[in-house]
């Protein structure tokens, strides 16, 4: 019998969510960075393609490139963190409960990311109805 098993077992879970959640991070910043391609794809072949309209493409890669970063980031993080959940499950002395801020920042950014999204849509709807 492995002592402390359901604690271990529930680090790894909670380590192994950690890690979806960055790949999912990174493979959104990739969407998000590639999402230009389409948009221009999208207006080469409207029928009735504004010319003059101009994508902002700066922005998005910088954010997607910042996602990408921000997963590789977090893996790093989350893995750090179940190694020292492990240490602590195993270890005789009692420990409080930290860390809620990378929690707290990653909920901040998804709402920034929301609203730097909706901003960035609705601008090409205004544009390409212009």
């Amino acid at each position: 019998m492995i002592p402390h098993f359901t604690d271990h077992a529930a680090n790894e879970r909670t380590y192994l969510a950690w890690v979806r959640t960055a790949i999912a991070i990174m493979a959104f910043g990739f969407l998000l960075e590639r999402f230009n391609l389409f948009l221009a794809f999208a207006l080469l072949s409207a029928p009735n393609s504004h010319p003059g309209v101009h994508l902002n493409t700066r922005a998005t890669e910088l954010l997607g490139l910042g996602l990408i970063l921000l997963g590789a980031w977090l893996t790093l993080l989350c893995t750090l963190r179940y190694h020292r959940n492990r240490k602590q499950i195993d270890d005789v002395d009692s420990h409080g409960y930290t860390g809620t801020g990378p929690q707290r920042a990653l909920s901040w950014l998804v709402v920034v990311m929301g609203i730097f999204l909706a901003a960035y849509v609705a601008r090409q709807l205004v544009a390409l109805a212009a």
